[in-house]
């Protein structure tokens, strides 16, 4: 029997007196692939920072003692034009040097590579450099929030295949947020479909039917049709 690491009861986040999230209720066990699934402006980045703390909210989220988390913002646009380092990003998290080269090793890169300059970096490799930030001291729950946002087709199958590989080495349970239908199918083994209230939650494959996608899409889907059936 798997541990429930979270569990999250009656949540509701208002900001500037809008309400963003509504009354969802779930729960999370060890090795959990979560996706949370809806349209932009449905409250998924919200929920993820009401779970990591950042946003005040009503409701519960209990999360196991002693629980370590990381997260994975949905883009850092930002710092892609500061004069930085890989080592000098890295170091940000006060890790020692040997740790760094370790996180820096399993996510695809050689110790030569913490050299390089964060501007210099092609999207595809700063996504994964992010993926490496948020394994620092060792996290036992990693919060992906649209993870391949801005990154080429080449580029996104060799980050998920990166994170498949990095669930199995380190046992991760993972909360993902993305819009890409295949990928929940093939990562996640539960979806909450959430537009500000949730729409529905499960197993993709009994979830994600058309009538499910329009209601929380609120328009015609009638491509993502074929989706339900692997």
């Amino acid at each position: 029997m798997k541990d429930t690491i979270l569990e999250v009861k009656n949540l509701t986040v208002e900001l500037d007196r809008e309400k963003i999230i509504c009354n969802l209720s779930f729960k999370v066990k060890e090795g959990d692939t979560i996706t949370i699934l809806g349209p932009n402006g449905a409250g998924k980045t919200v929920l993820l920072k009401t779970l990591l703390g950042i946003l005040p909210y009503r409701g519960e989220i209990k999360w196991k003692e002693g629980i370590k988390v990381g997260y994975v913002p949905q883009r850092l646009p930002f710092i892609k034009t500061l004069p930085m380092s890989v080592k000098e990003f890295f170091k940000l998290k006060e890790e020692r040097e040997k740790e760094i080269k370790k996180i820096l090793n399993s996510i695809g890169f050689s110790d030569d590579f913490l050299n390089k300059k964060i501007a210099n970096l092609s999207s595809g490799q700063f996504q994964r450099i992010l993926v490496g930030f948020a394994l620092l001291k060792n996290p036992e729950v990693l919060l992906f929030d649209e993870p391949m946002s801005g990154i080429d087709i080449s580029g996104q199958e060799s980050i998920y295949k990166l994170l498949e590989r990095l669930k199995k080495e380190k046992n991760l349970t993972i909360l993902l947020v993305t819009h890409d239908l295949s990928v929940v199918f093939k990562f996640s083994n539960y979806v909450i479909c959430l537009n500000k209230c949730p729409i529905c939650q499960g197993s993709p494959k009994e979830i994600l039917t058309l009538e499910n996608l329009q209601k929380l899409y609120g328009q015609e889907l009638r491509f993502y049709q074929h989706y339900h059936q692997h």
